[in-house]
C-alpha cells in the first residue's frame, strides 16, 4: 500500500511573544505530521495555542525555534515575499468571521486571489462562478455580503479558499459565528472537498465539529496533549 505524502511537517516548534516584561510562550515544543489528504481538526481550550498554530501552519507567522516544512519546503529559511507567494498558491484561508470586503459581491471576492495568480480575466471569471456553483450561490453571485445571510457569505469564503486550487485549506472556527444547522452544512463542505484530496486543517471549539474530522489534535498552554 502506497504510503500517503507528508505535505506538513512541525518540528520542535516553538512560538514565544513578547508582552512587556513577561515572555508568553503560545506553542512549546510541537511535533506534528500532516499527510495529503488528511483532515485535522485542533480543539482546546482558550488561550491553548490554537490560533498560534494554524498562523504557523499557514506561514503567516514564523516560529521562535523550530522548523515548519510544507510540501518539503522549509518555510523559516523564506523572507515575507516567499511566504506570501506559498501562502497565495498553497493553501486557501477560511476564517469565522468571514474575512468579505463588503464592496465587492461574492464573485468578485471569490476572483480577487486569483488576480494576483497567472489567470487571465476570462479564466478568473469561469473559475469563480464555477466555484460559486460548487458551494450553491450560482444565484447569488453579483449580491454584496451584507446581501447574504452567515451561512452564504462562510460559503462565498469557501470559494474565494479555493480560488488557486491550494494544496491545502486552513479553517479557522468556520462554524463559530454560524447556528448548528448551518454549521452542519459548512462541515458537509468540507468534508466533501478532503474527499476531493484536499488537505483540511480546521481550529474549533466545537467537539461535535471536531469528531468529523480524521484525526483530533487537543492542545493545551501550548503543547499537545493527545491525538486521536
Amino acid at each position: 500500500m502506497k504510503m500517503k505524502q507528508e505535505i506538513i511537517k512541525l518540528k520542535n516548534v516553538h512560538k514565544n511573544y513578547i508582552m512587556g516584561d513577561a515572555v508568553i510562550r503560545a506553542v512549546e515544543g510541537v511535533d506534528l505530521s500532516i499527510k495529503k489528504g488528511d483532515f485535522l481538526a485542533i480543539v482546546g481550550p482558550s488561550g491553548s495555542g490554537k490560533s498560534t498554530m494554524m498562523n504557523l501552519v499557514g506561514a503567516l507567522d514564523l516560529a521562535t525555534k523550530g522548523d515548519i516544512f510544507l510540501d518539503g519546503q522549509n518555510i523559516e529559511h523564506l523572507h515575507e515575499s516567499g511566504l506570501a507567494r506559498i501562502r497565495g498558491k498553497k493553501i486557501g484561508f477560511i476564517f469565522q468571521t468571514f474575512n468579505l470586503i463588503p464592496t465587492l459581491t461574492a464573485l468578485e471576492n471569490v476572483i480577487l486571489p486569483m488576480m494576483f495568480q497567472s489567470y487571465t480575466k476570462e479564466e478568473r471569471l469561469e473559475r469563480g462562478k464555477d466555484l460559486l456553483k460548487q458551494v450553491g450561490l450560482e444565484k447569488r453571485m453579483n449580491h454584496l455580503p451584507s446581501e447574504l445571510s452567515g451561512g452564504e457569505r462562510q460559503r462565498v469564503a469557501i470559494a474565494r479558499a479555493l480560488a488557486n486550487n491550494p494544496e491545502v485549506i486552513l479553517a479557522d472556527e468556520p462554524t463559530g459565528n454560524l447556528d448548528s444547522k448551518t454549521g452542519k452544512q459548512v462541515i458537509e463542505i468540507l468534508k466533501k472537498l478532503n474527499k476531493q484530496s484536499k488537505t483540511i486543517v480546521m481550529v474549533t471549539h466545537d467537539l461535535e465539529m471536531a469528531k468529523q474530522a480524521k484525526r483530533i489534535i487537543r492542545l493545551r498552554d501550548g503543547k499537545i496533549e493527545s491525538i486521536n
